[in-house]
């Protein structure tokens, strides 16, 4: 059985393990760290900038569908005006734009914590592809489940008549400001569900 040289095995595993620095020191030798560096070889003001363009470049898909999803909701809940009531009350105003504030918070969070992919492409870096279709799944969720839940409890609960959203718009921004939180909850998921 033959016998190997303790700084030759010291050496091994520096070699392998995840190393920080660009260089180290075993015995006053100094090891390169080259191909067996795990992580991005790209400076890092390049990937500062890969990070800051993948959460502007999520913050604004996921606003884009935050606007369409209120939209739809409009559609969905017939006898409930979201987008012609807010405007009426400053207070259903102000919880439209403090639920954006929060859905933003949520979103651009998600995406500053979402993982590199070690070894991919800057474009594959910046734009996901499986981060967008888990957004596409996480819009219709929120809609769907939205929609139906909103009408099973509706269904459920007879003498709490929630058309009467409508009546005030300080009950429609409420509303709103819900819907803007759920969806930022399943955005904020779909963006940081390890994958």
């Amino acid at each position: 059985m033959e016998l190997k040289d303790p700084r030759a095995c010291a050496l091994t595993a520096v070699r392998s393990a995840v190393i920080i620095e660009p260089k180290s020191r075993i015995d006053s030798k100094e090891v390169s760290v080259g191909a067996d560096q795990i992580g991005s070889s790209d400076p890092y003001y390049v990937t500062v900038l890969l990070w800051l363009a993948r959460t502007a470049f999520f913050t604004f898909v996921s606003a884009f569908l935050l606007w369409l999803g209120i939209g739809v909701l409009d559609v969905l809940t017939p006898r409930i005006h979201e987008r012609r009531m807010i405007g009426q009350s400053p207070a259903a105003t102000g919880l439209f734009a403090g639920g954006f504030l929060i859905f933003v918070g949520l979103v651009i969070h998600g995406a500053a914590t979402l993982p590199f992919l070690v070894g991919g492409s800057h474009l594959d870096t910046v734009f996901a592809p499986t981060r967008l279709s888990l957004l596409a799944a996480g819009f219709f969720l929120s809609l769907v489940v939205g929609v139906v839940l909103f009408r099973i409890f509706d269904w459920l609960t007879p003498k709490i008549s929630f058309h009467v959203i409508n009546k005030e718009p300080l009950g429609v921004g409420l509303y709103v400001f819900g819907y803007m939180l759920f969806f930022g909850l399943i955005t904020h998921a779909a963006l940081t569900t390890p994958l």
